[in-house]
């Protein structure tokens, strides 16, 4: 296996990423600014290096020509996904959401065909009214804002004001939130329902 240095894969997976998100590979200058060389000759020796070891190739006379030869040398960038607290999966309740942090995802790792956005938040479950979708305790919910729900999916909800996870259903054509655990009844809006994200992933913390 071919060895990097940390510097290295940086520039590399710097190369990668700008390719990924603007289509273009970087120069020499633009890798050069991102790093804080102080001449584009460091940067050069980088991509000098990197051609040595097989991973880059630069075609001549064009610009902008650095290509990569083994993509799946690379790691796919990061999510970082905002987590808000915890939602009922249980009764509804009225709580007020608190920031917590981030979590940091490999989307592909998670087989999401779907690029990092900030419309993604996450929250933990509390409850045990969505435990026939296999969604326990402590799990942490990855969710969309602003996808329409279909039938069957799983959301988080403010219905009259409080929150909850729990599968959107249509009865009689009209929205309404189904428990997966039968102790809990189906959840009518009497005035209200906001669907505030859809769920797209699940995570489970080894206990």
């Amino acid at each position: 296996m071919l060895k990097l240095t940390p510097r290295q894969r940086e520039v590399l997976e710097y190369v990668a990423t700008a390719q990924q998100e603007r289509g273009v590979a970087p120069t020499l200058r633009e890798i050069a600014a991102h790093f804080g060389f102080r001449s584009m000759n460091a940067a050069a020796a980088h991509i000098r290096a990197l051609r040595r070891k097989g991973l880059i190739k630069v075609e001549p006379h064009r610009a902008r020509s650095l290509r990569l030869v083994q993509p799946g040398w690379v790691r796919k960038p990061l999510a970082h996904i905002p987590l808000y607290g915890s939602i009922p999966a249980g009764f509804a309740e009225d709580r007020v959401q608190e920031a917590r942090g981030c979590l940091s995802v490999d989307m592909d790792t998670l087989g999401l065909d779907l690029r990092p956005n900030p419309r993604l938040f996450a929250l933990e479950v509390r409850g045990d009214s969505m435990i026939g979708r296999h969604i326990l305790e402590g799990d942490i919910v990855i969710l969309e804002h602003g996808r329409t729900p279909r039938p069957g999916d799983v959301v988080a909800a403010l219905i009259d004001n409080e929150s909850t996870l729990k599968t959107f259903v249509l009865v009689r054509g009209k929205p309404c939130l189904r428990a997966e655990n039968p102790k809990y009844p189906d959840l009518i809006p009497a005035a209200e329902l906001v669907i505030q994200g859809v769920m797209i992933a699940l995570i489970r913390k080894v206990k």
